[in-house]
């Protein structure tokens, strides 16, 4: 795994409220009684540094050595601006000297039993001394605890997700078989994460993974090797071939389409469905795995081997060009800010971005379409709306497009 995916460099009123009470349901969580996290005199466990600070909170660094300290802010995420960047140095350099009195103010002292503890349950289940760095993301249904895990020699050896309600427990559980299968799928184009540990912790679910080295230098990636990559995992589990009318995708889909059949949009985007279906007839399609979130913040390329994280939405017997879909509309909507125009544009392109995939020519809009419909009903499973998710509702920037282009078929 990487860094945490970059927040918006700038929190409204309502989202560093709703952040500064997640922090509180996290530290309940991490470090639940009789441990305290207010400041009660008792057996020292962890104390962190609050990054920014408490009204904002976005990491919770270990201050209990400046060498740990600075590997947490350093391997945090990867700045989106020279501006980040520059914070993110002013930073790493207040803590690597000891000047983070200054800068930092805001601290959570961690008193109590160490074997009550995440920290003690991790180094426990590891066999090894660490300490752990907290990212506190913004409001999604799949929000979860993320944690860096440090040695005390600085380096960042882990990352570890805790499934914390049925949507999160189902995701971590996913992404372990996800990488669990991966390990052993002979993949030559792509470098995944493997798990060093695995199970269930005061109800939650837990994964650790390994961190990949992505604070090495980066190089610039080609569509060439993009592709490459995305083939590799699209065959890593086989392949098969039929008609979507006739085939477990759809049926699949199906199922997820009559699950959320009593939401607003529910019906709409099944009718879509149903059209992208009748009109795709007798093509035949190949079906294979895909990566499921393969987004530009989930990968870093290097010169020697290409870092793909972030594998709790992998599946397999999925229509070959999800993937290259994806990327696109994600790294437009990054890009722009304007979602909306983003899925137009990726639309648009469905033919040069599925041609190296072997999608028939005939079949590519639909694929494009078909992958639209994938995604929304991912969001409306989820909840997406409801959690406060800034592209939660679908009908102000994917659905009038989706629905548009399936009647222009």
């Amino acid at each position: 795994m990487s860094p945490v995916k970059t927040a918006p460099a700038e929190l409204t009123a309502g989202d560093a409220e709703l952040r500064t009470q997640y922090l509180t349901e996290v530290l309940d969580l991490l470090y639940p009684a009789p441990c305290r996290t207010d400041g009660t005199p008792g057996t020292p466990i962890a104390e962190f540094l609050v990054v920014p600070d408490a009204r904002r909170p976005r990491l919770l660094v270990p201050s209990g050595s400046r060498r740990v300290a600075a590997a947490a802010v350093r391997r945090y995420a990867e700045p989106q601006s020279r501006a980040a960047k520059l914070k993110r140095g002013a930073v790493v350099a207040a803590v690597r000297t000891g000047a983070s009195g200054v800068l930092l103010r805001d601290r959570i002292k961690v008193t109590g039993p160490f074997s009550q503890s995440i920290d003690g349950h991790l180094s426990d289940a590891l066999g090894r001394e660490l300490a752990v760095s907290v990212h506190i993301g913004p409001a999604r249904a799949n929000r979860k605890p993320v944690l860096q895990l440090i040695s005390p020699e600085g380096d960042t050896f882990g990352f570890g997700k805790l499934g914390t309600g049925p949507l999160t427990q189902r995701l971590v559980r996913a992404e372990t078989a996800a990488l669990t299968a991966l390990a052993s799928s002979g993949l030559t184009k792509l470098t995944v994460p493997r798990v060093l540990h695995a199970g269930q912790w005061r109800g939650l679910q837990v994964l650790v993974q390994s961190a990949l080295p992505v604070w090495l230098p980066r190089a610039p990636l080609t569509q060439r090797r993009l592709t490459a990559a995305m083939l590799d995992i699209a065959g890593c589990c086989g392949y098969t071939q039929g008609t979507l009318h006739a085939g477990a995708y759809w049926h699949e889909l199906r199922g997820r389409l009559a699950a959320v059949a009593d939401r607003p949009e529910g019906g709409g985007l099944a009718s879509a469905a149903e059209l992208l279906v009748k009109h795709a007839g007798e093509i035949t399609f190949r079906y294979g795995a895909w990566h499921g979130d393969w987004a530009p913040w989930n990968m870093a390329n290097l010169a020697d081997a290409l870092l793909v994280w972030d594998w709790e939405r992998f599946a397999t017997g999925v229509p070959l060009g999800f993937d290259a879909m994806h990327h696109e509309l994600q790294k437009r909507i990054q890009s722009t800010g304007d979602a909306r125009q983003a899925v137009e544009v990726t639309v648009r392109r469905a033919g040069e971005l599925l041609a190296p995939f072997g999608v028939p020519a005939a079949g590519r809009e639909v694929t494009a379409l078909l992958y639209l419909v994938d995604l929304a009903t991912r969001y409306l499973t989820d909840r997406q709306a409801e959690a406060g998710a800034r592209l939660g509702v679908l009908g102000t920037w994917l659905l009038p497009v989706l629905i548009r282009r399936v009647e222009e078929l």
